[in-house]
Formats: structure tokens, sequence, C-alpha cells
């Protein structure tokens, strides 16, 4: 009887013991599941900031902030991958006049490049990063500079008498838009040739743009243009989709077609993919970054869900790597 009494105990201690070690081994899986499972949040320091994200884990940081006083606009990396260029404004200077600057990857060695009392918007690097190409309200209109890197030697390089914008450069040829086309020329400002045509172009409805072609990017290897086409200007964000052409005006291929307001679209350094960016659907205040391969096929939107609405994403650039996007972020209500 009593060695039954001892067993029934030794049963009970065992037992017990089990449920003690059951009870702490789930409860460790759950402080480790709640370790690991930390709520992500978008870095925030002033209204606009240069940030990185990476494709594959969607960690994002903050690379560089803004002065609270200023506001950003056009963003490009290097070929180099290690510095960008933009243009910048301060508030408190009203439209007056913006500047173009230079920093690092990663957020320092900033430097101001031009200092004078016009508009100088929207600079792109040539291909060896040794000159900049960008746009300046001196005269009647907006007409295309350039100048070295450190802002010297600067001359007016074309002007079509009409405003030209939405430039980039890839080896000695500069594209460009002009009366809502897409042109070609050489990095010299000789042999300027109309590529795109769209037949609707210039009409006016309710977008801030007439019909027409826009934000033409050069692919790395030249061989390939992608721009955006405003093609329903009756809904206020504009109705864009996104288009390949050759440089020659030959073989046109349309993108996409869901005609959201989308564009300012980059070439991967690999020239495989692109990234771009998806304005207002659904009459969301939230910008998404997406990416597809160069044929249109693969279209998928990257934007963590963590992102907030207020968080809007502008001017999307892969890194040197192809691994991560840097952008342009805005917190709409710091504005």
């Amino acid at each position: 009887m009593i060695f039954i009494m001892v067993k029934r105990t030794i049963v009970v201690i065992v037992l017990f013991i089990l449920t003690l070690l059951s009870s702490s081994f789930f409860t460790g899986c759950q402080e480790s599941s709640q370790t690991t499972q930390q709520v992500r949040t978008v870095p925030h320091d002033t209204a606009w900031g240069i940030y990185r994200l990476d494709i594959d884990t969607q960690d994002i940081s903050l690379v560089y902030s803004f002065p609270a006083d200023s506001v950003p606009s056009g963003l490009q990396l290097s070929n180099s991958g290690d510095k960008f260029v933009f243009a910048q404004k301060l508030k408190s200077q009203g439209d007056e006049k913006t500047e173009i600057y230079s920093v690092g990857t990663d957020g320092k060695n900033l430097i101001k490049i031009t200092d004078n009392d016009y508009w100088d918007l929207y600079p792109v690097w040539s291909s060896d990063s040794a000159r900049i190409a960008f746009l300046s309200w001196r005269d009647k209109d907006l007409d295309i500079y350039v100048m070295d890197a450190d802002g010297k030697n600067m001359e007016k390089l074309y002007d079509s008498g009409d405003h030209d914008a939405d430039i980039n450069w890839v080896g000695n040829s500069i594209v460009f838009t002009s009366q809502s086309a897409v042109w070609i020329m050489q990095d010299d400002g000789t042999q300027p040739v109309q590529v795109t045509d769209y037949p609707d172009k210039g009409r006016w409805g309710n977008a801030n743009l007439p019909a027409g072609d826009y934000d033409p990017r050069l692919s790395p290897d030249g061989s390939k243009i992608v721009f955006e086409r405003l093609e329903n200007t009756d809904d206020p964000h504009g109705g864009y989709n996104i288009f390949t052409i050759d440089p020659d005006g030959t073989g046109e291929t349309r993108l996409t077609s869901s005609g959201y307001s989308q564009g300012l679209a980059n070439w991967s350094h690999s020239g495989e993919e692109l990234t771009y960016i998806v304005a207002a659907i659904d009459g969301q205040g939230k910008y998404h970054i997406y990416i597809m391969n160069s044929d249109g096929t693969n279209n998928r939107n990257i934007t963590p869900d963590y992102f907030p609405a207020g968080f809007l994403c502008h001017h999307p650039n892969f890194s040197k790597d192809d691994s991560a996007i840097f952008f342009l972020g805005q917190w709409w209500e710091d504005n």
C-alpha cells in the first residue's frame, strides 16, 4: 500500500514537472515570437527624407533628412551608386529660387552646387558622374543647361523655344520632353529628334498637364526609352500608362493599362526591371512603389503594409546592385 502511494506521488510529481516544462516552453516560444515579430515603422524626422527600401526584406532606413524649411524635387542616383543629385527650395523664400545639391548615399557630404536667383530644377548625372544636366528658368521658359559636378563651366545646352522638361542622360544621348512629346538629342545639344507623337497630345482636361508623353528614361544600354503617357485628362489626378519605345521612334510597347496616376519610371542597373510610382489608387492618399519586368510582366506592388497612408513615395531609384529602392519620402501632414 505504501509502495502504491509512493508510486502515485512520484507520478504526480513527474506530471507536475512536465506541466511546468511545457508551460515554460510555450511561454518561451510566445516571447520569442513577440520578439521576432516586432512592429515595423517608418523612421520620421522632418517632412521630407531620402529613404532606402530593401526589396526582399522590406526593411526601411532613413538615409537623409531634409531641413524642415525645405521642399526637395527630383532625385537621381549616380551611375557609380554612391551619391544623389536633387533640387531643393526653401519655404521661407517662396518660389523665388530653387538650387541643386548632391549628397552621399550614406547621408553625408551634402554639397550645394548652384547658388543664384533662378529656378534650377530636375538635375541628372552624366553616365560618368562628371557632369550634371538640369533645367533652368532664366529667360521666358525652361531650358536645358549643363555644368561640371562641382557647378563650374555652366552653359545653356538647348532651347527649343518652348518649355523643355523631364531630362535624362545616358551615354552620349539626352532625352527630354517638349510640347508633350519625347525627344532625343546628342549630349552636346545637337541633332534633336522627336521620338513620340501621340495623336491626342496637347489636349487639356481636368488634369494639371495636357495629354501627351512625359518623363522619358533611357535604358542603361541606351536601346529603349520608358515614358508615361497621359491618356485620360478627365481625372484631376490624370490617367497615365507606361510605355517603352526605341530611340528611333519604332517599337512602341504598352506596359500598363490600369490608367492610374502612375509614372516616374526608372530602370534597374541591369536593365531587366523598372520601378515606378502609382498614386491615388481608388482616391486613397497613398503613393505605392511598383516593380515590373522591362516587358511589363511580373508587375507588382512592393510597398510594405506598414507604410502609413500619409507617407508618400516619390522618384524611386534602384540601388547600384538592384537590391533596394531609394526614394523621396514625404510626410504629408508635416507640410
